[in-house]
């Protein structure tokens, strides 16, 4: 099974910009989820999950979000904004007509997937956080803009991909195939011939000013109140143990008994979702329930 590649116009700051994405399985599918990556990722990423949920009978769109993978960058830093993404993703869905979606975000798109299930009459039916909670350790956030502020540039795919096996080596043991697929639809041609990174360099200028205390999302969080899966890498710095304890006991969907929480071995921030078994895990919470 192969994705189809997609795009929608979306409208915004400095007027309309091509949203791409990727589709899987039938539009006419029961179930449609929706796949969002991280700060510097794209839809691809979820290319092994997508195609093991299609052939469970379920519809996957994985988008990239503005300015990254195959979506248009925007005219200013200023304008990578949640208002932005949610936009965005309020479009898509409209797009794809259909009146629920689950959701499975990772990092970024956790937090993205989070603002949208807090909204009343949210459009989402069930939300994977994957290493993202309501509470994001600043350590780790100046970790990620340390590195999004740098020009990475490479003269050779193979060194690409080497690059990307130590900076995502978080990610967990991924196959030589995992890795090749992570380094092709990471990179692409810039100016002056080399590759470089599939995203927008001005996204890293909204960590210009170093995170020195941990964001805190709990006012954000204790409105959602669809099912929810927190996913946790073992290692990860971005979201703690304490934070997934503390996500289960406070707000709306866990005192309903709705959150549920497993914590993936041998990875960091964030798990991949392209193992087996991590896959999984995703697949069953995902197939609990047939009704909105």
């Amino acid at each position: 099974m192969k994705p189809r590649l997609r795009d929608v116009s979306v409208i915004g700051r400095g007027g309309f910009r091509r949203l791409a994405y990727v589709e899987w399985g039938s539009p006419k599918a029961e179930r449609t989820v929706v796949c969002v990556h991280g700060v510097t990722r794209n839809g691809r990423d979820f290319d092994a999950l997508a195609g093991d949920l299609a052939e469970h009978g379920m519809r996957v769109v994985a988008p990239d979000l503005p300015g990254r993978g195959r979506s248009d960058w925007l005219e200013s830093p200023l304008h990578y904004t949640d208002r932005c993404y949610t936009h965005a993703m309020s479009t898509l869905i409209a797009r794809l007509d259909v009146e629920h979606v689950d959701w499975v975000g990772t990092s970024l798109g956790g937090h993205i997937g989070m603002l949208m299930a807090a909204e009343q009459r949210s459009p989402l039916r069930r939300l994977v956080l994957n290493d993202f909670g309501a509470r994001v350790a600043a350590g780790a956030l100046r970790r990620i803009g340390g590195y999004l502020r740098q020009d990475w540039r490479f003269d050779t795919p193979q060194a690409a991909e080497a690059h990307l096996r130590e900076a995502l080596a978080p990610f967990g043991a991924l196959s030589d195939r995992q890795w090749r697929h992570l380094a092709e639809h990471s990179t692409a041609a810039g100016d002056d011939g080399r590759l470089r990174f599939r995203h927008d360099p001005a996204i890293g200028l909204r960590f210009a000013v170093p995170i020195m205390i941990d964001v805190v999302l709990w006012s954000l969080w204790e409105t959602v109140s669809c099912p929810v899966l927190v996913l946790r890498g073992e290692a990860s710095d971005l979201l703690t143990r304490a934070t997934v304890d503390e996500m289960q006991r406070r707000g709306t969907a866990a005192r309903a008994g709705l959150v549920q929480a497993i914590e993936f071995a041998g990875c960091g921030h964030a798990p991949a979702l392209m193992e087996d078994g991590q896959i999984a895990v995703v697949r069953k919470f995902l197939l609990e329930g047939n009704s909105p």
